[in-house]
Formats: structure tokens, C-alpha cells, sequence
């Protein structure tokens, strides 16, 4: 009795403010769909609000660093833009550059600051989900959000204050790229303890559209506010950011248990769908768990070749999320040039092209039931779309809009299901014998590999395309390449077993693994 009571108290003090007062106001207790369809929508928010504070700095990028003739292209069925570029031909501040930026090695020094955020928040990932494993993850995600809005700010405020130094901007994106490094492994975490198996790569094929749409909302926003100084463009994104990480404080249950339901979910396992099962098992509360450990997470089957295919994705996806505005500026489309928020509007359907993208990779892999097979088809598609829209993309408005599509698609698939849906396997993976305290650190270890060849490609394109952009795709079109290629050996193992099950008798078929993931 007082062991229950005390676990009363502890879950009491663990659940979030506002479901308090709301449970209070109502009079009675929140239910498990509501529960659901909360984490969902915050989660969404929460890593939406990350993707537009990064999204920013690609946007200003030609404003500090203004090497290119400004656009002579205007589209009457779009006023916005115009507006747009209205407001820039009469500001003098986003036609002069910003220093030090607009020296001769100004796009290196850009390059050398998305590295810096980049590489601090790769290896801050990998401390974040060591460390989601053992903390609360509300906290972890409130304590983050609010320090990347804080310190995006920073970065803007230095117009406010006439910085010119280089190293106050460094610092200002590497202590941003340290909070934001707490997001992704918690926000997965979260999800993977409320969502279940079934279909899980088409759910979190469209709840990874998060990725797309902040970076999409980062764009306009960020646009939008160029004719009021580069500063907003920071500022506005950070102030967002800060006020949905207070919501996730004050309503974000990080699990069941948290709200005193977790009973609930299993006392009649056989009468519930397979969306209404956790991703894990949880074991008795009388038995105490042990946070997985690094090493041990590397260990466990598909994690090291799917973390290094990351890489590479993360490589070509987060230099076109970082370059493709600046690149759009300093292309001449139909022999006309586009201004610096014309670019940036125009770089969000890439995004677009990766929200379809993450939902029909999900969707796919869930009806094939096959993750690398998925993944690895599609960055090999993805090595002619970068060559097309290389080639073709500057022939036409219409031409360029098609193949960013395309490209947008195909890159940012299997980024989205190897961040997602592969993460959550791997993390739930049967060697873990039902471990609730891995999914964070597995996670973090593939997203944080990932991240660091994020933080090269952008680097790289900074001083490759200072002497050519085509030297810039063909680094693009071999990461590609490497990336289908780590996972051939997961792919001959899913084809394989895929023909085994086809040969062998329906009611042993069950017993058979077909995911190149799964143990036999």
C-alpha cells in the first residue's frame, strides 16, 4: 500500500502543469487517445520550430554575403514576392553585405559556421541520448528549445549591436547547435513510447513532415522579415521556438506512466489495436531497468550500417537545406536572376517535395516490409535527379520547380524513414529484450552520425563552390551512391529473406524474419 501511494506521488510530481489543471478543471482524468493526439501535435510543433531556427541562416546567407546580380525575374500571379523584392531594392543595409562576411572569403566563413553548429550538435546528440535515457525528457526538450531560441536570437542580435566579429557569430551558432542537439533523440523518445507497431513507417513518415514544414515556415518567415533587417530573421523564429518549448513544459506527457495509465494499456492487451501498444513492452515497475550503454547500442544489428548510409544522406540533404537558396540566387534560371527572397521561397518546395517523399518511403517500407530495400532505392534514384536538376535545372522556372520536386523527394526519403521509422526498429530491437531505456540512445548514435556528415557537406560546398557548382553536385552524387551502397548487404539480407517466406508453407511463414533488422 504505501509503495503504491508512493508511486502516486512520484507520478503526480513528474506530470506535466497544464494536464494537471486540465484534468482539474474537467474533473476527470485525460484519456489515452487525448494523450495521443497531444504528443503527436507537440512533438510535430516542437522539432517543426527547430528545423525553421536552422532554416534561417540559409536564407540570410546572400544577405551577408552578397556576391551575385539581384533578380530581374518578377511573377505577377505572386505578389508576395515582389513585395519581397520591392522591400530589398530599398534597403541599402541587404545590398552592402554584412561584415565580415562580405570579404572575398565570406562564403567560407559561412561555411566554417554551419560547421561549427553542425559538428557541435552531432556530437551533442550523442551526449543528448545517453542522457535522454536517464533524465526526463520534457525537461531535457523544454530546457532545449528554450536555450536554441535564446541564442538564435543572439546570433541576429549582432545587427542590433553593429557586431562585426567573426568569432561572436561562431560562437553565438555553436551554442545553439548544443541546445538543438537535445531535439530529435527526445522527440522520437517520446513518440516511440505512445505509438505502436502497426504502420509504423507511414505514421512516422507523416509526422517526419515536422522537418519539412519548419524548414518551409523558417523560409517565409525568414524571408519576410529580410525588409525589416536580417536580424528578424532570427529573432522571430527564436521568440517561436522559446514559447512552444513552454507548452511542451507545460503539456507534453513524456509516456503512460507519466499520467497514471500505464495500467490501463495492458490489462486487456487482446482488446486493443496495435496503434494502442507502445513501441515497448514496459517491464514490471518492480523491476528496474538499465539504461543501455553506448557501445552496446552499436552493437545491435543494422545500427552501424544504417548510421553510416545517414551520413551520407544527411551529407547531400543538409547541403541542399543549408546552400540551395544561395545556390538559386547565384543561378541564372531562363537567364534571369532571382533575389535573395525570391531564392529562399522558391528553395521551400524542395521541402515540399520531402514531405512526399518521407510519407511514400514510410508507406512503401511498411508495405514491403522492407527498410533498406527502401532506402537504398531510393538514394540511388536520387543520383540522376541531382545530375537533371544540375544540368536542366536553369532552363526554365517551370524545369527547375519540377526537378527540385523530384530531387526534394528522393533525397529527404530515406533521410525521414532512417531517422524515424528505422530508429524506432532499431531502438525496439528484439535483442534488447523489451529495454524501454534504449530508444534515446539509439536514436542519438544514428542521427548523430548523421549529423556529422551534415556538418561536412556544408562545409565542403563552401569552398568547392567558390571554383564550381558542378564539382559541388558530383560530391553530392557519389554521397549518394556510398549511401545505397552501405546498405546492400541489409538489402540482399531483406531480399532473401523475402523469397524464403514466399517458398516456405503459410503457417510457418509467421515464424520467418523478413525485415533485414529482425533476429531469427
Amino acid at each position: 500500500m504505501g509503495s503504491s501511494s508512493h508511486q502516486k506521488n512520484k507520478m503526480r510530481s513528474r506530470k506535466p502543469l497544464g494536464i494537471q489543471l486540465f484534468e482539474c478543471v474537467r474533473g476527470s482524468p485525460i484519456s489515452f487517445r487525448s494523450c495521443q493526439a497531444l504528443v503527436l501535435v507537440l512533438t510535430f510543433l516542437s522539432y517543426a520550430s527547430y528545423h525553421a531556427t536552422r532554416k534561417t541562416t540559409s536564407i540570410v546567407k546572400s544577405v551577408l554575403d552578397p556576391k551575385t546580380n539581384l533578380g530581374t525575374l518578377h511573377w505577377p500571379s505572386h505578389l508576395y514576392l515582389q513585395n519581397l523584392k520591392g522591400a530589398e531594392s530599398n534597403n541599402t543595409t541587404l545590398s552592402s553585405g554584412w561584415a565580415p562576411f562580405n570579404a572575398e572569403d565570406g562564403t567560407a566563413l559561412l561555411g566554417e559556421i554551419d560547421l561549427a553548429f553542425l559538428g557541435v550538435y552531432a556530437i551533442g546528440m550523442f551526449f543528448a541520448g545517453h542522457l535522454g535515457d536517464r533524465v526526463d525528457l520534457r525537461i531535457l526538450l523544454t530546457i532545449g528549445m528554450i536555450g536554441t531560441g535564446l541564442f538564435t536570437a543572439a546570433f541576429g542580435a549582432g545587427y542590433w549591436f553593429d557586431v562585426h566579429n567573426f568569432y561572436y557569430f561562431l560562437v553565438m551558432q555553436m551554442i545553439s547547435g548544443l541546445f538543438q542537439s537535445s531535439g530529435w533523440p527526445s522527440v522520437v523518445a517520446v513518440v516511440g513510447n505512445w505509438f505502436g507497431k502497426s504502420k509504423r513507417g507511414l505514421i512516422m513518415g507523416i509526422w517526419n513532415a515536422h522537418t519539412s514544414v519548419g524548414n518551409i515556415s523558417g523560409s517565409l518567415i525568414a524571408a519576410a522579415m529580410l525588409k525589416y533587417g536580417w536580424c528578424w530573421s532570427f529573432a522571430v523564429p527564436g521568440i517561436m521556438i522559446a514559447l512552444v518549448g513552454l507548452t511542451v513544459f507545460l503539456f507534453l506527457p513524456v509516456g503512460p506512466d507519466v499520467i497514471g495509465i500505464q495500467e490501463d494499456l495492458h490489462l486487456k492487451d487482446y482488446e486493443k489495436s496495435d496503434m494502442d501498444t507502445p513501441l515497448l513492452e514496459r517491464r514490471s515497475s518492480d523491476v528496474k531497468e538499465k539504461a543501455i550503454g553506448f557501445i552496446e547500442a552499436w552493437r545491435i544489428p543494422g545500427v552501424a550500417p544504417f548510421a553510416l548510409c545517414l551520413f551520407f544522406c544527411k551529407l547531400v540533404a543538409y547541403t541542399f537545406l543549408y546552400w540551395l537558396p544561395f545556390y538559386i540566387s547565384h543561378t541564372a534560371i531562363g537567364g534571369q536572376y532571382l533575389s535573395d527572397s525570391e531564392a529562399g521561397v522558391l528553395s521551400t518546395l524542395f521541402d515540399v517535395g520531402g514531405v512526399v517523399g518521407g510519407i511514400l518511403a514510410g508507406h512503401i517500407s511498411d508495405h514491403l516490409d522492407a527498410r533498406a530495400l527502401t532506402a537504398a532505392s531510393f538514394t540511388f534514384s536520387a543520383i540522376p535527379a541531382l545530375f537533371f536538376y544540375r544540368i536542366y535545372g536553369n532552363v526554365s522556372l517551370a524545369w527547375n520547380i519540377a526537378l527540385m520536386f523530384v530531387t526534394g523527394m528522393l533525397v529527404n526519403g530515406p533521410y525521414a524513414l532512417i531517422t524515424t521509422a528505422v530508429s524506432a526498429d532499431l531502438g525496439t530491437h528484439s535483442s534488447l529484450n523489451g529495454n524501454s531505456r534504449a530508444l534515446a540512445t539509439v536514436t542519438a548514435i544514428i542521427d548523430g552520425t548523421g549529423s556529422i556528415g551534415a556538418a561536412i557537406g556544408p562545409l565542403l560546398t563552401g569552398y568547392i563552390s567558390a571554383r564550381s557548382w558542378s564539382a559541388v553536385f558530383t560530391m553530392l552524387m557519389a554521397s549518394a551512391l556510398v549511401a545505397g551502397l552501405l546498405l546492400s548487404r541489409l538489402v540482399v539480407a531483406e531480399v532473401v529473406a523475402k523469397m524464403e517466406s514466399r517458398r516456405t508453407p503459410a503457417h510457418a511463414a509467421s515464424d520467418l524474419p523478413v525485415s533485414s533488422m529482425e533476429e531469427p
